[in-house]
C-alpha cells in the first residue's frame, strides 16, 4: 500500500490540482517522519489506513474519514495539550476553497481523536477506533508501541512519566469500552485490556 498514491487519489477526488498535491504530501511527509515521532508517524498512518480500507464501506462519508486520517496527528508535541485542535485547524485550512467536503464533519473527528469518547456520529466512532487498534496488538507489537511512546515523551523523568502514563491508561479501564464500534470491540476489546492492565502492572 502506497501512502503517496492513496492521498493523492483523495485530493483529486476532492478538488484539490495536481500541483498543489505534489507539495501537500512532500509537507505531509515531512511531518510525520520527523526524528521525534516515533510512534506518531507514516507507520501509523499506514496501520489506521489499512482498517480504513476494510471499513469504508461502513462510512457514511469515507472521503472526510480518510482526509481526517491523514492530518489528525500533523501538530503533535508530547508537551502540548491542543495537537489535535490544532490538527483539526490545519487540516481546514489548507482545503481548497472549492472542495467537496463535510468540513465540520473532518474537524469534530480530529478532535475527538484526543479523548477518544463514544461519538453521535458513527464515522467519528470508526476513525476513533482506527487510531487505539494498536491497543488491541500481540503483546510483543504492543511492547513496543508503548516503547515508541516513551520515547516520544523522553522529555520527562520516569517520576513524572510512569504516573501520567498510568492515568491515562486507567481512563480507557474506567470507560464502559474501550473501542466505539461493535464490530472493533467484538474483536479487539478483551485483548486491549488485557493489554492495558499488564502495562499499567509495569508502571507501578
Amino acid at each position: 500500500m502506497d501512502l503517496n498514491t492513496i492521498y493523492t487519489n483523495l485530493l483529486l477526488n476532492i478538488g484539490f490540482n495536481a500541483k498543489d498535491i505534489q507539495q501537500k504530501w512532500a509537507d505531509l511527509e515531512k511531518v510525520y517522519s520527523k526524528k521525534s515521532r516515533h510512534y506518531h508517524n507514516l507507520t501509523h498512518l499506514k496501520e489506521m489506513i489499512e482498517s480504513f480500507e476494510i471499513y469504508s464501506n461502513q462510512l457514511q462519508n469515507p472521503n472526510e474519514i480518510l482526509f481526517s486520517i491523514f492530518y489528525h496527528d500533523f501538530v503533535y508535541s508530547a508537551s502540548k495539550k491542543d495537537n489535535e485542535l490544532k490538527s483539526a485547524e490545519l487540516a481546514l485550512s489548507i482545503l481548497p476553497e472549492k472542495h467537496t467536503l463535510n468540513s465540520q464533519l473532518i474537524f469534530d473527528a480530529i478532535c475527538a481523536t484526543q479523548l477518544h469518547a463514544h461519538n453521535s456520529i458513527e464515522d467519528t466512532n470508526w476513525l476513533i477506533d482506527f487510531d487505539l487498534k494498536i491497543l488491541a496488538k500481540d503483546w510483543d507489537d504492543y511492547k513496543i508501541y508503548f516503547e515508541q511512546i516513551r520515547k516520544e515523551y523522553r522529555i520527562y523523568p520516569n517520576l513524572l512519566y510512569k504516573p501520567g502514563r498510568a492515568k491515562a491508561l486507567k481512563h480507557f479501564l474506567e470507560n464502559e469500552f474501550i473501542f466505539q464500534t461493535k464490530e472493533f470491540r467484538d474483536l479487539y476489546e478483551e485483548k486491549a485490556r488485557s493489554n492495558i492492565e499488564k502495562e499499567i502492572s509495569l508502571l507501578t
